[in-house]
């Protein structure tokens, strides 16, 4: 066994945000590495994916999952390798899926680490397109979204780690037409160049988001996926067909709001219309991971299915990332890779 270093970095949440996250609101601090406890593994993470749900557990509310402690590490999704094990099944040199991200070294429980396979994939996908973003797309298309064959799908924050996986399997799985909305040109291309979109639009200079959705369906659509909330699903109850469903995954743009938000104005068209709006949970749908992981990597090994990845260097760029990944400058899932 290598000799352990004597500390390592992380970031602690400082105070709670009030609109935007700033840098005052958090610290990285350095802290002791120590061995690890009995039935527990020490993990070298090599990268920590920051999500848009970590702006919701900055704020004291109760929610689905617990509110980030004050002076406290933050956490969520990582893989890294074993660099000493007091745990039975796992090895040093293994590589391992868990949940303390937002540092250099993490000290987990065996029973809540995953090994995964680094000659399958890189590290990196299984915080991406074969990880939580990967399954939130296929369960809430598959499951939340009842998608049959013919469906027209439109999906808001398209070139993001979920949208872009929403798009792709719609295709694989036979929609009439699939429809993404994009905060960049740039990435409107992507859409329909690399990931076969049938059309898309950026929202931020086409003129409104709902006149720019009719255009690209102009026969309505059957399903939409939420990422983005506000104007986009006002958009989207207009758009819809009879028996319309949504998957309602992410508001990402009322996520930095300090006043409540209106509701779409047209929500009486829900009940004329008969439409579904559900909201999801990943968390929900695990039972779905087997054969997620089995349909994705057969589609990843067949070339049907792409992914972008948008990966800043350096524990010290993590909060930059995660305020990037925010202002949509990512494509892609937005990963931090440590050096």
């Amino acid at each position: 066994m290598t000799a352990l270093p004597a500390s390592g970095r992380e970031w602690h949440l400082v105070a709670r945000p009030h609109g935007w996250p700033k840098a005052e609101d958090v610290a990285l601090r350095e802290v002791p590495v120590t061995e690890p406890g009995e039935g527990r593994i020490l993990v070298r993470n090599k990268h920590f994916s920051v999500d848009p749900y970590m702006r919701g557990r900055m704020n004291d509310v109760k929610s689905y999952t617990p509110p980030f402690k004050l002076d406290h590490p933050m956490d969520g999704g990582a893989v890294g390798e074993v660099v000493a094990s007091n745990a039975d099944g796992f090895a040093v040199g293994d590589h391992v899926l868990h949940g303390l991200g937002w540092r250099e070294y993490a000290q987990v429980p065996a029973r809540y680490a995953v090994k995964v396979d680094a000659s399958l994939a890189p590290l990196s996908a299984y915080l991406g397109v074969l990880g939580m973003p990967g399954l939130t797309a296929y369960a809430g298309l598959l499951e939340v979204a009842s998608f049959k064959e013919g469906d027209a799908v439109f999906v808001s924050g398209a070139a993001g780690a979920v949208g872009s996986q929403v798009g792709q399997l719609a295709r694989i799985k036979g929609a009439s037409r699939v429809i993404g909305s994009a905060g960049s040109d740039d990435k409107v291309k992507l859409l329909v160049e690399e990931y076969g979109f049938d059309a898309a639009f950026n929202y931020k200079s086409g003129g409104s988001v709902k006149e720019q959705l009719k255009e690209a369906a102009p026969d309505g659509i059957d399903v939409y996926f939420d990422n983005v909330g506000g104007e986009h699903l006002e958009a989207a109850i207009s758009s819809f067909n009879l028996h319309g469903r949504a998957t309602i995954c992410g508001m990402i743009s009322l996520y930095n709001s300090t006043e409540a938000a209106p509701a779409p104005r047209n929500l009486a068209q829900v009940i004329g219309k008969r439409l579904r709006l559900q909201g999801m949970l990943v968390g929900d749908h695990q039972a779905l991971q087997p054969q997620f992981v089995k349909d994705v990597a057969g589609w990843l090994a067949s070339g049907e299915l792409k992914y972008r990845e948008t990966s800043v260097e350096g524990i010290g760029n993590g909060f930059d990332a995660f305020l990037g990944l925010l202002r949509g400058e990512n494509t892609g899932k937005m990963i931090v890779t440590l050096n």
